[in-house]
């Protein structure tokens, strides 16, 4: 941006930017998903630039300018889902956070701001999350009943079927919150990276994470693994849906938190061996889409946690 052009006139750009590319999400079919990737990065600019009252200003009036273009509900929802996680960025680069404390700040306000909008969404559409289950437990038994009539699946075969999706139905109820972790960090992930690429356009900088192979998460995800495998056990055995649903989302975090761990553990090694780039992403998909590899390089992970492996490598050398 031109240096002498006032902050007045920055943050009414900015706004109009933001409104204009979430029109672009909200109403053009294939473009608008690219854009939508971008529409966090405005507000990180104007709060970084001018503070988080003047960024919080902008996303108000960013938000009535949308609810009066395109309706209350999905201008909550577009804001909420990246003008609110861009502001977030950009109120923490203006405090010179480190990189690792801004993306842990854009997290939590995106796994805040994903369970708003989904309990928004669910509230406005009359819409129950049992119900729903429900009738997809019908269908799925409907479907398959008819599956063994029609002679494509064995009769024998079809309680066992029903059974067995029902058992999925039900992980994926367990699992939920977790999915929206997910959903979240990959929210984030966005906004950081687009604001990665943007902000040095505008002279703008964002800290830079660690090199790969120097990550490292404390112990207490390996103890929350132990720990969520024993609730596991318990919670089947005894019958605590309550405890079984809670130990296993806290069990897949740490696991997902040990993948990070090992994979960083493994990018060390191929450090130190001088492994070329096109190896490196050939071993990483490999390790990510191969389940036994990927749970024994999170279960290493977990245990570096402790041992720290990268240490005992150096000292060794």
């Amino acid at each position: 941006m031109v240096r002498n052009v006032t902050p007045t006139i920055e943050g009414g750009l900015l706004v109009a930017i933001t409104v204009i590319m979430c029109l672009a999400a909200a109403y053009v079919p294939v473009l608008g998903i690219l854009v939508e990737i971008f529409c966090a990065v405005p507000m990180a600019v104007l709060t970084a630039r001018q503070g988080a009252g003047k960024g919080f200003t902008a996303l108000i009036v960013a938000t009535i300018l949308l609810a009066i273009l395109i309706g209350p509900l999905q201008a909550v929802l577009l804001m909420t889902g990246s003008g609110l996680c861009g502001y977030a960025l950009g109120w923490c680069v203006r405090k010179n956070f480190s990189a690792v404390k801004i993306f842990l700040t854009v997290l939590i306000v995106s796994s805040v701001a994903q369970i708003f909008m989904f309990a928004l969404w669910m509230l406005v559409m009359d819409i129950s999350l049992e119900t729903q289950l429900k009738m997809l437990h019908e269908f799925l038994d409907e479907g398959l009943t008819l599956a063994g009539q029609m002679g494509w699946l064995d009769q024998s075969q079809v309680p066992e079927a029903k059974a067995q999706v029902g058992a999925q139905l039900d992980s994926f109820v367990f699992l939920l919150p977790m999915l929206v972790l997910m959903s979240a960090l990959l929210n984030a992930a966005v906004v950081w990276f687009t604001s990665k690429w943007i902000f040095p356009k505008l002279q703008m900088k964002l800290p830079s994470f660690p090199p790969f192979a120097e990550w490292k998460f404390p112990s207490v995800f390996l103890y929350m693994a132990a720990f969520g495998a024993i609730g596991m056990y318990w919670g089947f055995t005894r019958g605590w849906t309550e405890l079984y649903g809670l130990s296993l989302n806290v069990t897949f975090a740490a696991l997902l938190t040990g993948l990070v761990q090992g994979l960083s553990l493994v990018s060390f090694v191929m450090d130190r061996y001088s492994v070329s780039k096109v190896l490196r992403w050939i071993l990483y998909l490999l390790i990510v889409f191969n389940a036994f590899l990927s749970q024994l390089v999170a279960l290493t992970g977990l245990i570096d946690m402790l041992f720290d492996y990268r240490k005992k490598f150096l000292d060794g050398r």
